[in-house]
Order: C-alpha cells, then structure tokens, then sequence
C-alpha cells in the first residue's frame, strides 16, 4: 500500500513549520543526543538533521562545520523518503553520493547511517544520522540504538512545540518568543529582512487585581490575547513576556507601518471593555523598536522597545512611544 504521506511534500514541509525549530540556536537535550549517538555508536560525527524546502538545517552537529546544505547534496534529503533507516557503507561506491561535496572533500564521509524524524500525524521531518569517515558496517543492535535515540529525539521536539504556548493567553511563552527575535535577527543579518518589536504593558494592572480579584485579572490577560490575536497578520507573533507584559513581533514591516499597527492595537483594547461582573475598560501602553544592525540580540532590542514603553508609561499611559532609531535610551 503506498504511503501518500511520503509524497505529500507540500504537508511535509507544513509540518516541519509548524514546530517554528528552524534558524533556531543550539538546544541542550538536541546536543546530548547526537552527542550520545557519537559515543555510543563510535562515530566522529553526529547530526540532526531538518529538511526545509530547499535546504538541509542542522539543529544538532558534533563532529564538522553545521552549515546549510542544499537538498540535493543531503544524504538526509534520501532519508526522509523512507520510513526504514538508510544505511551506505562506502560513500564512494554508491552512485548516488559519490560525488557529493562532503564526501569528495571536508569532512570526507565515507559511510552514513540515517534514520528519519517521524512526526506523530506522520510526516518525516528530517533524520538522526551517524556518519564515519571510514567505510563500516552497523550492527542490527547499533540500527536500534539510533532508532530509539531519533524517537527522543522527536520527543524532544514535541515538548519544545508543546512549551511554546502560554495556556491563559494563546500567546508564545517567554522562552518561544526569544527565539523567535533569534531567527527575525537571523534572517535580518543573512538578507536584511526588516522587523519591528512592540512591547506592551497593561496600564493599571494591579487594580485590576486588587479590585475584582486575581481571577478577573486572569480574564482580562486571556482576553487582551485573544483581541490581539485577532488583529495580528498570521505571520506576526504574540508573546507573553511576563505578567501583564506583552511582546509583539512584526516581520517585513517598516517603521511607519509598525507604528499604525500599534495605535490599531491600542485603540482595539481602549474601545472595547473587558465583560467582568461588570464593564471594565482596559488600556496599554506600547514601546515600539525596528530591528537596526547596531541592536541585533535579543536583549538589545527588547531594551530598546522596553525604553520607549517606560517613556509612554512616564507620558501618561494609554500610548505608543517610538525607540530613536541608532541609540538605546536611557534607563529609567
């Protein structure tokens, strides 16, 4: 019976997009296995391996430069195509590697052992591999070991995915939205792709608390989410940095844009009272920072968006302020 989830690439690669692994930085429960894979199987090299579109991404490399590969020069590109582990035990009698770059020059693999990354509904989205820079064989046992680390693995990944998401809100977790500025910084110094951070602040908050009860200051965070989630484009991202502030980034966007991006979103929760025992009207302030060359980490860019929201807050609240473009301000 053929299986249609082996042909169905555009699903594939939907798949992959959906875990949001890609550009990411190095993971240590990632490093540990390919490290372990290493040890255990006594390779010189290890990698998980991701396969996009048109390229082969290294989430974990031990062993040789992590660099992006072509598809048509991945081994891991034949992997996926199978549901069984691909085995090659000399590189270079084998037609269809042979000429590859990294077996004619660095890190001259001679053999390679893969098996895919199954995702739960199915779709391979990329493999586990151990390569050897000598020709050999593996032991069914040693198929097996790399078998159940690819399944770890895989449910490495199901948790970092399951993390992402702040359960009161719908919006990305601290942690989630971190990296999400790492790869937005990534692509910006790669291909100059411009962004802008909004960080957001609900004015008031504690009274809210204080007033009608932490449980209605849950119901004004999870529905201050879900208005602005509403508005967002599908590729901006909501995050919950902490609290009652809110971290929003808007890809391929320019300044002007970001800033009347802002005022809608201001506006939506100013008009709009929150249905608590009784009406009850919310406000935020906003600190607004395009992504610049000068401020391209994390930090650095949300301290930027974070000193123009002090500087809203210190105008009286219910506002956006806008980072100077080329300076931090200074701290409050």
């Amino acid at each position: 019976m053929e299986d249609r989830k082996l042909q169905d690439e555009p699903g594939r690669v939907a798949a992959l997009h959906r875990y949001e692994v890609l550009d990411t930085p190095r993971e240590a429960p990632f490093e540990r296995i390919t490290g372990l894979v290493r040890a255990v199987l006594n390779v010189p090299i290890s990698t998980l391996s991701l396969i996009d579109t048109d390229r082969q991404w290294y989430k974990s490399c031990v062993g040789m430069d992590s660099t992006d590969l072509p598809r048509e020069q991945s081994f891991c590109t034949h992997t996926i195509q199978a549901r069984e582990p691909l085995f090659i035990p000399d590189t270079l009698k084998d037609a269809r590697f042979a000429q590859y770059p990294s077996v004619m020059g660095k890190p001259f693999i001679r053999s390679y052992l893969g098996v895919p990354l199954a995702s739960p509904d199915g779709y391979n989205l990329g493999s586990l591999c151990a390569l050897d820079v000598q020709p050999r064989d593996f032991s069914l046992g040693q198929v097996e070991v790399l078998k159940s680390f690819a399944a770890l693995a895989v449910d490495e990944l199901e948790l970092r995915r399951i993390a992402q998401m702040d359960s009161l809100t719908g919006a990305a977790t601290r942690r989630s939205f971190l990296l999400e500025l790492e790869k937005t910084i990534s692509k910006f110094v790669r291909r100059g792709q411009p962004a802008v951070l909004l960080t957001m602040d609900i004015d008031h908050f504690k009274r809210v608390n204080d007033t009608f009860g932490h449980p209605a200051g849950d119901t004004v965070l999870r529905t201050v989410g879900h208005r602005l989630q509403a508005i967002l484009r599908k590729e901006d991202l909501l995050g919950r940095l902490g609290g009652e502030e809110f971290g929003i980034l808007l890809p391929d966007i320019d300044l002007h844009q970001a800033v009347q991006a802002a005022e809608k979103l201001r506006t939506c929760l100013e008009e709009a009272p929150m249905l608590l025992h009784e009406p009850l009207r919310v406000t935020a302030s906003f600190g607004i920072a395009a992504l610049e060359a000068a401020h391209a980490s994390p930090v650095l860019w949300l301290e930027r968006a974070d000193q123009a929201l002090y500087a809203a807050k210190r105008a009286g609240r219910n506002r956006c302020c806008t980072a100077p473009t080329g300076e931090i301000l200074a701290r409050a």
